[in-house]
């Protein structure tokens, strides 16, 4: 709650709502953390103005317990929004009051739009959905924190344009832009999508991987060291719940989001789970010390335990990156070592009783010896 708060005063405030008593009242609404009392503020927005478009929001988010209404709701707020905008536009280079009201203003009109997109891919109105966001990335193409091109390539999948895909990843998936599970992911998909069907682990280690193949693993490779957590909710090893509001970028609540929405477009290309499955693990051979020194991303964040902790439920074992395991064979060279190397020392600083000890370690055997020769038969004199 105090995260989303964070969100709503960010995008929905700005120093003038004082000067337009609905959004004075609405300011008051983000900040406060009783529904029942958000809800009720919404109202009294409305009653002093039934433009008021944030109200709307709050309403479609908060109270509406369907789909259907909250795209209602959010249909009522794009109107409202529109309206404040076109006015916003008229003024902005009047005073710096005025151009914040306009970036609060866009701000709201894309978060509007951007969720009846989303409401129309939840009702099955996925080309209406990819047309909105397109709209929106070209109409508004600074506002990137969004994250409306993820949205797209989700849309674009189930609708399986491919080709459209690559066309989104070439434009976002660039060196210089942050990148995302769902960048990553999609991009190895798309090359695995090109061998996943003929793939087999024992013809591929019998006459080697073509560059096809090379081309799916180092995507997968990529992928993988990104966002380490995704291939075990792709492959079903390790239960999927429901993705929290808020993620964090290279953390487990990333990988549970990504898995949630894109597994059913992994599991439709044939053989696709099955390549992830022979080569997601060579990534940790390939980054033998993640935390301290990637290959293709900065080294792996310690702290996404942590923020994920209170991201996720506590019901939910949270997953962290995988430990390099070592070999027996090196545990036990080490431990002979580490011995030899104490019980040189401990004889060179204390050699008298280091020599005690010794003798009493050798006398149980001398004795067993003796013993031995005293105890052989009658036909073997001694």
């Amino acid at each position: 709650m105090n995260l989303s708060a964070q969100d709503h005063q960010t995008f929905f405030t700005c120093d003038t709502d004082f000067l337009r008593p609905s959004d004075t009242v609405m300011q008051k609404a983000w900040r406060e953390r009783n529904p029942p009392a958000r809800i009720k503020a919404a109202y009294q927005a409305l009653e002093l103005n039934n433009d008021c478009a944030t109200a709307y929001v709050l309403l479609a988010e908060e109270e509406a317990t369907t789909i259907v209404d909250a795209e209602r709701l959010f249909k009522q707020a794009l109107k409202a929004g529109e309206t404040i905008y076109r006015r916003s536009q008229q003024c902005q280079h009047q005073s710096p009051q005025h151009e914040a009201q306009l970036r609060r203003d866009t701000n709201v009109l894309v978060y509007i739009k951007r969720r009846l997109a989303m409401c129309a891919r939840k009702l099955g109105r996925i080309r209406e959905a990819v047309k909105i966001m397109r709209d929106l990335m070209k109409e508004f193409p600074p506002l990137t924190m969004l994250n409306i091109h993820e949205n797209l390539l989700e849309s674009l999948l189930e609708l399986q344009a491919y080709a459209d895909v690559q066309a989104v990843l070439a434009k976002y998936d660039d060196i210089s832009l942050p990148k995302s599970a769902a960048i990553c992911y999609t991009a190895a998909l798309l090359k695995t999508r090109t061998v996943s069907d003929k793939f087999s682990p024992e013809t591929a280690s019998r006459r080697g991987l073509n560059t096809a193949e090379i081309n799916a693993v180092e995507a997968i490779h990529r992928a993988v060291e990104f966002n380490p957590h995704v291939p075990k909710y792709l492959l079903e090893m390790k239960s999927l719940i429901l993705p929290p509001e808020h993620i964090l970028k290279r953390g487990d609540s990333e990988a549970i989001a990504y898995a949630f929405f894109h597994l059913q477009h992994w599991k439709r290309i044939e053989g696709a789970l099955n390549l992830l499955q022979c080569t997601w693990e060579g990534t940790f051979r390939m980054i033998p010390y993640p935390l301290e020194k990637g290959h293709l991303f900065y080294p792996y964040p310690s702290c996404t335990e942590t923020a994920d902790r209170e991201l996720l439920p506590t019901f939910h074992h949270v997953s962290v990156y995988p430990k390099k395991e070592l070999p027996f064979f090196i545990h036990f060279t080490a431990g002979l070592c580490s011995s030899t190397a104490m019980i040189a020392l401990l004889t060179h600083q204390f050699p008298e009783i280091m020599g005690v000890f010794a003798k009493a370690g050798l006398a149980p055997k001398s004795f067993l010896c003796t013993r031995s020769l005293f105890t052989l038969e009658p036909s073997h004199p001694v």
